[in-house]
């Protein structure tokens, strides 16, 4: 009987067990260097630069202060990194700390990752700042001109009331329309299927045209046409309207797929208790499909808000066509970065709380 010879093999070493990030700590140490260089050299010259725009001085200088501090801050991560690998580095060389050496050698990697990334922000941001002051302030001067934002602020806000009630008002009235859409698509038997062919081409047909041709067909074919009670649409209620047959296609689909999305149970369930299928739209499928499709009902309206910037076309005094007179009088264009300005406002939040319902949704809370 023979006895196999086993060899033994020398155990690893705690170093070689933990992967110690000895390129990446240096390396992101480096890249946030370079960045803060650059977002600090870009922050001397716009101080420089800043005595040359008048009233805009104070403002500049606040914002090259404030942009070379924060760009400083990429650096404490860096060091993080630099730290945290050494402490790694000396952890791996003690046995019996090896669960140390490969926490610190974690947190070491996630600094320098944190580094690399708010770097690559600083520098983005530092080149939009060089774009900014590119010949000689140009850009600047061009979309963002304190006199011409200050002169025509107040003017293109009041207009821009005219944008928010073309907007509630066709958003009001395009949940009728779209739901009226929806059951009809959705209508039943052989004697649904004209109402479903008409609704189908409908919804076909306007979500194939662009809502500014719509806009045009309607604010001028109308009046041109002579049809009672259509023809004398002020622009305002003509743009309204256009919204409303145009968006309706959009929404349409969007209450089809909820009450699609509702469990053909819930219909049988109503059926057998009686319930004729208009009643069990109305009662049992439409107010869960509702909840379901209100963040993408959401997302349309966002959608809706803004395209009534594209009212000016049929001669609606909004916002933009407001803004358009003062770029015109001045040959300058900050009066349109103030509509831009008010249409971030009103959307970014709709848009948050959209996202909301939505991550709500999908954590299966209730709305």
């Amino acid at each position: 009987m023979t006895t196999a010879t086993v060899k033994s093999t020398p155990a690893a070493t705690p170093a070689a067990r933990v992967p110690v990030p000895r390129v990446l700590a240096p390396a992101a140490l480096a890249v946030s260097a370079l960045s803060c260089v650059f977002a600090v050299w870009t922050a001397a010259t716009l101080w420089q630069a800043a005595p040359d725009q008048g009233g805009w001085a104070w403002t500049l200088r606040a914002v090259a202060v404030i942009g070379g501090l924060a760009a400083l801050a990429v650096l404490r991560p860096a060091t993080e990194a630099i730290r945290r690998s050494g402490r790694a580095r000396a952890a791996a060389a003690v046995p019996g700390r090896i669960a140390e050496a490969r926490a610190e050698a974690a947190d070491a990697r996630e600094a320098a990752q944190v580094a690399a990334g708010s770097s690559l922000a600083v520098v983005v941001l530092t080149l939009l700042a060089v774009f900014l002051l590119a010949n000689d302030h140009a850009v600047q001067a061009t979309f963002f001109s304190p006199e011409a934002i200050s002169s025509s602020f107040r003017n293109v806000t009041e207009a821009f009331g005219t944008n928010v009630f073309i907007a509630v008002a066709a958003e009001a009235l395009v949940l009728v329309w779209g739901l009226v859409l929806a059951v009809a698509k959705l209508a039943p038997g052989r004697a649904g299927r004209p109402l479903r062919w008409l609704a189908t081409a409908y919804i076909d047909v306007f979500r194939a045209v662009p809502s500014i041709v719509i806009i045009y067909l309607i604010g001028f074919g109308l009046p041109l046409a002579q049809i009672p009670g259509l023809s004398s649409l002020t622009p305002t209620w003509a743009a309204i309207f256009a919204l409303t047959l145009t968006y309706g296609a959009y929404v349409a689909e969007v209450y089809r797929s909820g009450i699609d999305s509702i469990h053909w149970s819930q219909t049988a369930a109503a059926r057998s208790l009686g319930l004729s299928h208009a009643r069990t739209l109305r009662h049992v499928v439409v107010p869960q499909a509702v909840r379901r499709v209100t963040p993408p009902l959401l997302n349309d309206f966002i959608g809706l808000q803004k395209d009534t910037a594209l009212v000016t076309v049929i001669g609606t005094i909004d916002a933009f066509n407001q803004a358009k007179i003062y770029a015109s009088n001045e040959f300058n264009l900050s009066s349109v970065t103030v509509v831009a300005a008010l249409f971030v406002v009103i959307t970014i939040p709709q848009t948050r709380f959209a996202d909301r319902l939505l991550a709500r949704g999908a954590s299966g809370k209730d709305s």
